[in-house]
């Protein structure tokens, strides 16, 4: 009996002693870490020049995330092809865990299933940290439009003139789905260098609409010559709580509601942060970990809503189902009729 007892006893010592190890370990392994980032510098790739939304978005973010890192974290503008070159750059880089980057993921998802000339990554391979901010797309017209309903821009004899930049852009791509859903006559006016030209030509009566996030489409509103017609999402809007939702004002197709869903699902990646596939667990960890705590502080959170770059932190696994919702598990079927309504003659 006293000899089991021993055994035992010796059993129990040595499982402590591993375990004690294994924390000792990962202890050592988590300071290693810690080091590692205090001697580096980080970058947060942007696909766009200065000045521009994202841009501002991670010139916000980076001091906070270098405080949570220990690490010094720079803005790297990476301008060209609607941030293709940027991603396709973030795809070959090093994973060393040293190169971040501020994503469109709508923009990013689309150039890829649509098969965009250059496009060399893959989202749903790359690393997905978390999502910085979500925005609901809306119908905008100008605040003098006849349309005061769907039905009347239904019944329109004209077709009704969207703003667009090009055939790759969210502009144009939310403004096919939005007349193939609702049964519109469309045509997209091109050529508009930006969501800013394109919401100022609605507001001063060159087109006759404009889909735009809500929180660009609040900048327009507030100024006075444009209005809200409906909320594309069926998310509601922060800034337009009470503006019906295309679901829930019309009696759409089975069809339609697949669109516009599909094209809700794109637009739900929003501003994604992402790495490099393959970086080390460790270091992984360590950078999620920090995005998170990043993204949830409360001073940035404030900082941010001074300049109307709102914070809307969706983790890491969220936004991972969002990216393989969007990309991974779209069939060939599927991509092949949203391809065809985009190509859609208006």
């Amino acid at each position: 009996m006293q000899v089991r007892r021993r055994i035992r006893l010796a059993s129990s010592i040595t499982r402590l002693a591993v375990l004690a190890a294994l924390v000792t370990s990962s202890a050592a392994r988590a300071d290693d870490v810690a080091d590692f980032y205090r001697k580096t510098n980080i970058t947060i790739g942007v696909g766009s020049g200065p000045g521009g939304g994202y841009d501002a978005y991670a010139r916000l973010i980076a001091p906070y995330l270098g405080r949570e890192l220990g690490a010094s974290v720079v803005v790297e503008n990476q301008p060209g092809a609607g941030g293709i070159v940027a991603l396709n750059n973030l795809a070959i880089a090093p994973p060393d865990g040293l190169h971040i980057m501020l994503v469109n993921g709508w923009s990013s998802g689309l150039s890829q299933i649509m098969g965009a000339p250059g496009v060399r990554f893959d989202l749903d391979r790359l690393t997905q940290l978390g999502t910085v901010s979500l925005s609901p797309s809306l119908w905008l017209v100008p605040r003098h439009s006849p349309f005061r309903s769907i039905a009347d821009a239904r019944s329109s004899a004209k077709p009704i003139n969207w703003s667009g930049m090009s055939v790759d852009d969210g502009l144009f791509v939310g403004a096919r789905v939005v007349c193939e859903a609702l049964r519109l006559k469309c045509n997209v006016v091109m050529g508009y260098k930006g969501t800013n030209e394109a919401g100022l030509a609605v507001a001063r009566g060159e087109t006759d609409s404009v889909y735009l996030s809500d929180t660009s489409a609040n900048e327009y509103v507030k100024i006075g010559d444009v209005r809200a017609m409906a909320n594309i999402s069926r998310a509601r809007s922060r800034f337009f709580p009470d503006l019906p939702s295309v679901f829930e004002i019309e009696k759409l197709t089975p069809e339609a509601e697949w669109l516009l869903d599909f094209q809700a699902t794109f637009e739900n990646l929003g501003r994604i942060v992402v790495m490099p596939a393959n970086v080390a667990p460790a270091r992984l960890a360590f950078v999620n970990a920090a995005i998170e705590r990043t993204l949830r502080n409360p001073a940035l959170i404030a900082d941010g809503e001074k300049t109307q770059r709102y914070i809307d932190f969706v983790d890491a696994e969220t936004t991972r189902k969002s990216v393989r919702a969007a990309i991974g598990a779209l069939t060939g079927e599927q991509k092949a009729r949203f391809k065809a309504v985009i190509a859609a003659s208006p």
